[in-house]
């Protein structure tokens, strides 16, 4: 083990409110796919909005944006949730649900072991990896950088 953990941010623009009918599998999905991402091997935390369980009332990043912020043990444990778990299929229907992203939305990058990243933290990785690409403080699924040493 390195001491690192993998803190991820990734964003959403939603096709329409919440409580709309347009949004209702999605809505659906929620606490299922959050069951399972606590319940994966590597999982160590993720955000939520105060009083909630899941982190979709949070509009840190714009009025339309919605988001999610977790840690992982690994590149790895992180990758198997998303790409080879059920949550893959909520992932295959995203474009139901969100306005496709232009930019990037998503961005990795290695904390110390038991540090708890802050949204504001977060959105300057991103911004970062916006900015100049991948690079050791901020990455992505397909240009990744080990964890320091």
């Amino acid at each position: 083990m390195s001491g690192h953990h993998l803190a991820q941010l990734n964003v959403g623009t939603l096709k329409a409110p919440l409580d709309s009918p347009a949004l209702a599998d999605f809505v659906a999905l929620l606490d299922p796919v959050n069951a399972l991402a606590d319940a994966s091997p590597g999982f160590v935390w993720r955000f939520r909005s105060e009083g909630t369980d899941d982190a979709t009332s949070e509009r840190f990043f714009g009025d339309d944006l919605i988001l999610n912020l977790s840690v992982w043990e690994s590149v790895e444990a992180l990758w198997e949730f998303t790409y080879r778990s059920d949550h893959l299929d909520a992932l295959r229907r995203r474009r139901e649900w969100m306005v496709p992203m232009t930019g990037r939305f998503l961005v990795l990058w290695w904390i110390p072991a038991g540090h708890v990243p802050t949204l504001a933290e977060a959105g300057e990785r991103l911004d970062l990896l916006r900015e100049k690409g991948p690079t050791e403080h901020a990455f992505d699924f397909r240009t990744r950088f080990p964890a320091p040493a």
